[in-house]
């Protein structure tokens, strides 16, 4: 007979796993809230995160497209200008980090101590 802990494990939904496949990575869900505002030029999007290397921006903004959250759209120009903006799908998850950052207020306060362990 299997312990309850060993059955809760092997219980995990396969849909959160996916969800936090994605936005289980640094950046991912402040680049989803960001592009919540409407569709963003990279160069907004980095200075909007601060502490975001190209690199990395790029990369988040590839996964994001690829799971159909996203779409890069190119101006041509000139000067030749690459705006994001969330699919349907993206923009399905505002309800959903809209509770993330009320329940961050509420629980996880400014970052500083917990009262009860002050």
């Amino acid at each position: 007979m299997k312990d309850s802990g060993e059955q809760a494990c092997k219980s995990v939904d396969v849909g959160m796993t996916r969800v936090f496949e994605l936005f289980g990575k640094r950046w991912t869900g402040l680049i989803v809230a960001t592009l919540l505002q409407g569709p963003v030029h990279f160069a907004d999007l980095r200075r909007a995160i601060p502490g975001i290397s190209e690199r990395m921006l790029s990369d988040r903004l590839t996964e994001l497209a690829a799971a159909g959250l996203l779409v890069r759209e190119v101006d041509a120009g000139p000067p030749l200008r690459v705006a994001y903006r969330l699919t349907r799908a993206g923009l399905a998850m505002e309800p959903a980090l809209r509770e993330l950052a009320r329940w961050a207020a509420e629980h996880l306060g400014d970052g500083s101590c917990p009262e009860e362990f002050s």
